[in-house]
């Protein structure tokens, strides 16, 4: 038996020496394949796409099953390869977007983003693997592409979108596909392609439902004639705060394709002045008829007063970019670092802490000695909850000496619902509840996965 394990034991050592060997030889190919594909950090001029004159054998082989059609026939074919697309974001929903406009026979993709790819983006963004963390994200994109189809040109750029290089760049495509996650964004990518006469093809998604719109497309609306003012920061949710099921972007991303190969096969959109809306919980698709172009409208209209590109993050009061966004609503006094709310643990201080998170966030994770009430119950002045936090006010106090105020403190994920929270307590503070001391935590629960407890769960 010991010589039968022996010899079992040996010859593990040789596969496991060939397992490394073949990983070490995987890495070598997918370095050299990468670097194949220039990533730009900058805008540059591009040649224009030469017209196919004829499909070749493997063109006919390729693209087969959609030549059948005679909605899109061989000269649609032709149209496709003649065509340049520039997509704006390579995530939930530019992923999908890329890989059915590659795999159709687009002539030319531009992947731009500015972010990197992270464990948390992998439940949607599907081009990209668990080998791309910390690539970017426009370049990992790209690479996918090249892998399912070598024939298209994939031009990957590393860049964030401004109003001083999105003309320069999408004047230089036949398509733009809006597929970004901040408003800033859709309104510059908007005016972008009203000043370069560019159609829009533009959606979103976020939770279980999702949005599909083209503008600028055949005397059609543009964004700014639907929403000529930007919505309060405050209320606009993306999904680094909201959530949004994989499967939804991806759907949508899918409908995004289907327009632009119909615009660019020559066979028209059917959405130029429809908006498709999409709730995945009921499995239902309706559309809605949208206003016309507007004749006052401020960049499309009869006499605009937007003529070149503004700064956008001025004119939303918000940042571009997709991240989790960080409100300040208190001042300094009001709130204190989790740093302070560790020495308040260990000093072994009374207080209560307040989760208002909603309850679907506390179950991913919380603190064990946190009271949850979620914010909206607090601005709704729920009498259950209220008499729940009067109840473990008292509480507080018969431990306290004296006729000091009980101090409550407040967290949420990031810090911005929690500082919410402390206005409302605040403005309750003498009539629904006892009199208290409340202020925030900086950073909420992520800052104390980041800078006290490296084992807390981040989401």
């Amino acid at each position: 038996m010991s010589q039968e394990v022996c010899c079992l034991k040996a010859q593990l050592r040789e596969q496991e020496k060939e397992i490394t060997a073949l990983k070490e030889k995987l890495a070598r190919l997918e370095k050299s394949h990468n670097s194949a594909l220039e990533l730009h950090d900058k805008v540059t001029p591009l040649t224009p796409l030469k017209a196919k004159p004829a499909l070749s054998n493997e063109d006919i082989m390729r693209f087969s099953r959609q030549l059948l059609l005679p909605e899109l026939g061989v000269q649609g074919q032709l149209n496709l390869s003649k065509t340049s697309v520039l997509i704006v974001g390579c995530g939930g929903l530019g992923c999908p977007l890329a890989q059915y406009l590659a795999a159709a026979g687009i002539g030319r993709l531009g992947l731009l983003d500015y972010d990197e790819v992270e464990l948390s983006n992998l439940h949607r963004q599907v081009l990209h693997g668990e080998e791309n963390q910390g690539q970017a994200k426009a370049l990992s994109a790209a690479s996918a592409v090249r892998r399912l189809n070598s024939t298209v040109e994939c031009i990957p750029y590393h860049l964030q979108l401004s109003p001083e290089n999105a003309l320069q760049l999408i004047q230089q495509y036949d398509i733009v596909a809006d597929c970004s996650d901040n408003v800033p964004t859709r309104y510059l990518v908007n005016d972008a392609c009203v000043l370069s006469g560019k159609p829009l093809v533009s959606a979103s998604a976020l939770r279980m439902e999702g949005q599909l719109t083209v503008y600028n497309y055949r005397g059609g609306p543009c964004y700014r004639c639907l929403y000529p003012v930007p919505p309060p920061p405050e209320t606009v949710t993306n999904c680094s705060d909201g959530g949004v099921l994989g499967v939804v972007p991806g759907i949508m991303g899918c409908f995004q394709a289907l327009e632009v190969i119909k615009i660019a096969s020559g066979q028209g959109s059917s959405c130029g002045q429809q908006l498709l809306m999409f709730d995945a919980q009921d499995a239902r698709f309706r559309s809605i008829k949208l206003r016309p172009k507007q004749a006052g409208c401020a960049v499309c209209g009869e006499n605009p007063s937007v003529t070149k590109l503004v700064d956008y993050e001025s004119f939303c009061g918000s940042a571009a970019t997709d991240k989790c966004r960080k409100l300040t609503l208190l001042s300094r006094d009001q709130r204190i670092t989790v740093q302070d709310y560790q020495s308040i643990i260990n000093n072994a201080e009374p207080h209560l802490l307040l989760d208002v998170r909603p309850l679907v966030e506390v179950d991913i994770c919380h603190l064990p000695f946190s009271l949850n009430i979620p914010l909206s119950s607090l601005e709704e002045r729920k009498s259950e909850h209220i008499q729940l936090f009067q109840e473990r006010i008292s509480q507080l106090k018969q431990q306290m000496a004296g006729d000091c105020r009980p101090p409550v403190y407040v967290i949420c994920k990031l810090g911005n619902d929690s500082q919410k929270a402390v206005q409302v307590l605040e403005k309750m503070s003498g009539s629904e509840v006892d009199s208290i001391t409340v202020k925030d935590i900086c950073g909420g629960l992520m800052a104390w996965a980041q800078r006290i407890d490296p084992t807390f769960p981040q989401y």
